[in-house]
């Protein structure tokens, strides 16, 4: 259905004529995000307090006013807002859409019959579409980050119970997808972990950059018609309403005309996708099969993976999550590409940025969710296959290197390939060692184990 079609469906709609105009002159498609939308009210609601404090507004204007944002914010209004994010590169509809609504609203609440509170003149004081939807833009940004750490967390202490309860088992490690020295399965996991823990520690920091807000910068940053502690009064006004530390920015202009912080978010969230398609990767090889594959793991059987061949399992959420990936870092060359079209004062991409931003944090939230609780927790390792697989392995040869020379155990390799015997019968028909000495030097839970000292 189309925006213009929900719109219609409304039964009461508190929009007004500027956001009539928007659904009439744009081209329906992408919906603003709502937790967009949620976040802008949190703007308007501190931006009343900090007028009425400043004396700027009546406290009888701004009770309503306040009331009127927070039903916004509690999603009572969601059906308000149809506007899509092709628009004026600005935001400036999404904007006038929130101001009408909130105006309409808080004159129903106050009871008055005529318009006592105006879009512009009582909502949108001291403020531009500017400054205030690039403040929006990035408190959505620091709300979405928590569900993400979350999803996350939950991801990493999975591992981490999979490290407890079968960090010990040996099995093959592999390089170039080839056989490679031995290692453990906790090793394995861990790495998991400790890659997706880097990773979200890059979306954190660049998160966190998100916090220094450009709201009272109005049109091109130097605050003109706006209350000269309008700014460092409506950033405290949200660091209180939305329980997080923010800043007000000296130079708004450098959060209105670029928007590297969202471009620092996008590529941290690109991090994460490569990470996590990695990740998935690995273990659909490792579940590969499970008899003509690699076969070291099982995953859940969630649903049937064959519409002909019965009892198949597919890896479906490794396929889910890769693809998710695949598209988040789609959403990265957008966003890059978006952020460079600054112009002088202002950049008119951001209804775009915001929703490419806020669609990768959201995709990568619930595909964790998701990747965990489908596939990650019932994830179950084979042991004793695993270990048969190292002991077959030609690469244990890296053990006698020290001890025979590279060339001869090259050699003995070759040998042990073409005649397909086991290394240990090949070394010990060639003489180079006893089966005692290949046991000594050849041991698998001393190989695996990890040999860096770090002072």
């Amino acid at each position: 259905m189309s925006l213009q079609g929900r719109a219609k469906k409304v039964a009461q709609p508190h929009w007004g004529q500027q956001t009539e105009k928007a659904l009439r002159h744009f081209s329906p498609g992408i919906p603003v995000p709502i937790e967009l939308i949620h976040c802008y009210a949190h703007v308007k609601q501190a931006a009343a307090k900090a007028n009425c404090k400043l004396g700027v507004l009546k406290q009888e204007h701004t009770d309503c006013i306040v009331q009127a944002a927070q039903e916004i914010i509690a999603g009572k209004l969601d059906d308000q807002f149809p506007l899509s994010i092709w628009q004026s590169g600005s935001g400036t509809q999404t904007n006038m859409n929130v101001n009408e609504v909130i105006a309409n609203r808080a004159n129903a609440l106050g009871g008055w019959h005529k318009e006592v509170i105006h879009p512009n003149d009582h909502v949108n004081r001291g403020q531009s579409t500017n400054d205030t939807f690039p403040t929006a833009m990035a408190l959505a940004c620091c709300v979405a980050y928590d569900p993400l750490q979350q999803a996350a967390k939950a991801a990493i202490d999975c591992l981490h119970q999979h490290v407890q309860q079968h960090g010990d088992v040996i099995k093959m490690g592999r390089t170039h997808l080839q056989d490679a020295v031995p290692i453990t399965f906790g090793q394995e996991l861990q790495t998991f972990a400790d890659q997706l823990e880097r990773a979200m520690h890059h979306v954190q920091q660049a998160t966190d950059r998100c916090r220094t807000l450009p709201v009272g910068g109005t049109a091109v940053g130097t605050g003109l018609n706006a209350h000269p502690q309008f700014a460092s009064t409506v950033v405290d006004m949200l660091s209180q309403q939305l329980q997080q530390p923010f800043a007000a920015c000296i130079n708004p202009c450098v959060f209105m005309a670029a928007h590297d912080e969202f471009v620092a978010v996008s590529g941290a969230l690109c991090c994460l996708a490569s990470c996590l398609n990695k990740i998935a990767n690995d273990i659909r090889w490792l579940a590969s099969g499970p008899r003509g594959g690699l076969g070291e793991i099982s995953i859940p059987a969630n649903e049937p993976g064959s519409s002909i061949m019965p009892g198949k399992v597919n890896p479906s959420q490794c396929e889910a999550m890769s693809m998710m990936c695949a598209h988040v870092m789609g959403l990265h060359t957008t966003v890059t590409f978006a952020a460079s079209q600054g112009s002088f004062q202002l950049n008119t991409y951001k209804p775009l940025i915001a929703y490419s931003v806020l669609s990768g944090m959201q995709l990568l939230t619930q595909g964790l969710q998701h990747f965990y609780r489908y596939c990650l927790h019932g994830l179950k390792p084979h042991p004793q296959h695993m270990n048969q697989l190292a002991q077959r392995s030609f690469m244990l040869a890296t053990a006698l290197a020290p001890v025979l020379g590279y060339e001869r155990t090259a050699e003995a390799v070759h040998h042990a390939q073409r005649q397909n015997k086991s290394l240990r019968q090949v070394v010990v028909d060639l003489g180079w060692m006893s089966r005692q000495e290949f046991d000594s030097c050849v041991d698998l839970q001393q190989m695996a184990q990890c040999h860096i000292k770090l002072p």
